[in-house]
Parts: structure tokens; C-alpha cells; sequence
């Protein structure tokens, strides 16, 4: 009969423990993460960061407003998938994190089918909380700084209840994605769910939709090409732009807080030029010989937006650290 020694037992025991604690805390470091609106502009550079950290990635997209060369370069990832869906439709996954990004982005755009645009943020954004609460997984929204409509307050704090019209072309994105808001925080006090939400400023970069209408592709694809920049108006009003890594940074430092900091918290960058400065920059950086022309100021464009990033800063201890300059000079590059 064989005897074994009990401190020998105890040895093995606690080498088996501290093992399991290990492959446990391995196992949760590395989630398995959907993102809707996965081949879009920021989806795109978000489904390349996670995967980059390890983790497994679902995309999901129907290519609406977007492109299957932003993810061409992710199929020769082992933990990547895609799926082409529309999340107006229900889908069954097993995720353990969920960043809501789809939607159309761009005001000419989400204005082509304002009825679809209301309804991926608001029957789109039912589903994925469904999805949350089924996987008791964490869900992020992604939200934006048109809740604060055309502002009244400068700059603009999350306690800011906006300044929207909820009757005009671009309402169909603006109370949207308010709703989109009012139905996450239902769901966490209805449901408990693990919810996160960011209010996202202005951001550009590489995979930009060459068509989306936005200021900032506009003007870099314009001078790339010696074409005339247009600027509405007198080019007097503000924006404020973030380069799309820094983006990204804030958005997953953001999933990876504690379960209490829910938000809303802003993302961008609050350093504020007007677009005839812009317009100036953009032309100087692409060594360009495109001339500025001005059109009549849209309907309900608004006159300034800045974020106040204060509570960013305390909460993920984030702000942008690429400027203006080396961020243009980089999404030049990236399009030349």
C-alpha cells in the first residue's frame, strides 16, 4: 500500500489553485466582444485595437454606410468574425462585451433615410440591450456630441440637457441617439444591465467614407486632390477634432472601467478652431493648391461644439494626445 505524504498533498493542492487562478484570470482578461457597426469608420479601427489586445472579435455590419476594405486587413486575424446583419433584426450571439457604433454618421447621409436612421438607434439599440441582458454582458454605447444639439452652453458638460430640434432635417441622428440614451439607462434600472455610454466629438482619420459629407474628409480629400475646399457660411463657426486612435483609446478605456461609471462621459478633443481656420490648415499640411469657396450655412448646423473632457480626465484619466497638426499630417499620409 502506497502512503502519500500529507504536506505533499497540501503542495499539490495549492499548485492546482494557483494554476486555476491564473487560467481563471487569463480567461477573463480576453473577452469575447461584438461590435456593431464593425466595418465602419470607427468600428473598423476598434475591431483592429481589440484584436491587437487579445481578445476575440464578432463585427457585425450591413455595409449600409460603410466599407468591406476598412476590414480586409482583420480576416488574417484567427480570433476575428464577421457577420453581415442589420441590427434592426434580432441576432443570438454568446458575447461578454458589446459596443454599439452602427448608425449613419454623417448628416447627408443618416438624412438619405431619416426613418431607417431613427430606427437603427432606437430598434437597433433594443436588441443589443437585449442581447446584454440575455449574455449578462457589458454594452457601450456610442453616443454623440449632437445630444447637445446647437448649444447654448460653451463648452458642453454631460449635465447639459441640450438645445435640439426635435422637428428638423438632422433630428432623425440628434433624437436618436437621445433616445438611444433614455433606453440604456432605462435598461440599468430596469434590468441591472452593464451599461456604458460615450458622447463622441468630432473625429477623423483613416477610414473615413470619402462621401459622408462631413467637414474634415471633405477638406483632406478636396486638397489631396487640388480641389476647392468649401466652407458654409463665413467659416466662423467651431469645431473641435479628435484623431481616431485617441478616439479609440478613450472608447475601450471606457468599456474596461469599473461597473458604476456608467456615463454619459464626453470623448473628444477640446481644443476649438473655426472651420475657415480649418479650411487654411488643411490646404498649408497637404502642400495644396486648392482655393476656399463659401456656400450658404446648412439649416440647424451648429454654431459651436467643444467638449468639456473634465470628467474623462478624473474618470479613465484620458484626454487626446495627438494635436491637430501631426493628426491631419497623418490622415494625409494615410490617403495620398
Amino acid at each position: 500500500m502506497k502512503y502519500i505524504c500529507i504536506s505533499h498533498m497540501i503542495c499539490l493542492l495549492f499548485t492546482f489553485m494557483i494554476q486555476s487562478t491564473l487560467t481563471n484570470n487569463l480567461d477573463n482578461k480576453y473577452k469575447k466582444v461584438l461590435v456593431t457597426g464593425g466595418a465602419g469608420f470607427l468600428g473598423s479601427h476598434l475591431c483592429k485595437k481589440l484584436l491587437n489586445d487579445g481578445h476575440k472579435v464578432i463585427a457585425v455590419d450591413n455595409f449600409r454606410t460603410s466599407s468591406r476594405d476598412n476590414i480586409d486587413s482583420l480576416f488574417s486575424y484567427t480570433n476575428f468574425t464577421f457577420i453581415e446583419h442589420d441590427i434592426k433584426d434580432p441576432i443570438d450571439l454568446e458575447v461578454d462585451w458589446i459596443f454599439n457604433l452602427a448608425c449613419p454618421a454623417s448628416p447627408p447621409l443618416y438624412q438619405i433615410d431619416p426613418i431607417y436612421t431613427i430606427q437603427t438607434n432606437i430598434i437597433g439599440s433594443i436588441n443589443m440591450l437585449e442581447l446584454a441582458k440575455k449574455n449578462n454582458a457589458r454594452i457601450l454605447q456610442a453616443s454623440t456630441s449632437e445630444v447637445y444639439g446647437n448649444p447654448k452652453q460653451h463648452p458642453q458638460k454631460e449635465s447639459y440637457w441640450g438645445h435640439v430640434n426635435p422637428i428638423g432635417i438632422r433630428s432623425c441622428y440628434d433624437e436618436g441617439k437621445r433616445a438611444a440614451e433614455t433606453l440604456f439607462f432605462d435598461y440599468h434600472r430596469m434590468y441591472g444591465t452593464d451599461i456604458k455610454v460615450v458622447r463622441i466629438f468630432n473625429t477623423y482619420g483613416p477610414h473615413m467614407n470619402a462621401d459622408d459629407g462631413r467637414v474634415m474628409s471633405n477638406f483632406v480629400l478636396n486638397a489631396v486632390h487640388d480641389k476647392p475646399l468649401e466652407v458654409y457660411g463665413d467659416g466662423s463657426q467651431t469645431r473641435s477634432f479628435c484623431y481616431v486612435d485617441d478616439m479609440i483609446e478613450g472608447i475601450t478605456t471606457m468599456m474596461e472601467t469599473e461597473k458604476n461609471v456608467t456615463g454619459p462621459i464626453n470623448l473628444g478633443n477640446p481644443v476649438e478652431l473655426s472651420i475657415l481656420e480649418l479650411a487654411k490648415l488643411v490646404i498649408k499640411l497637404a502642400n495644396s493648391n486648392s482655393n476656399i469657396i463659401f456656400k450658404p450655412l446648412p439649416k440647424d448646423d451648429p454654431v459651436r461644439r467643444k467638449p468639456d473632457i473634465t470628467l474623462a480626465k478624473k474618470v479613465l484619466d484620458w484626454e487626446p494626445k495627438i494635436n491637430i497638426s501631426e493628426g491631419l499630417i497623418k490622415y494625409v499620409d494615410a490617403i495620398s
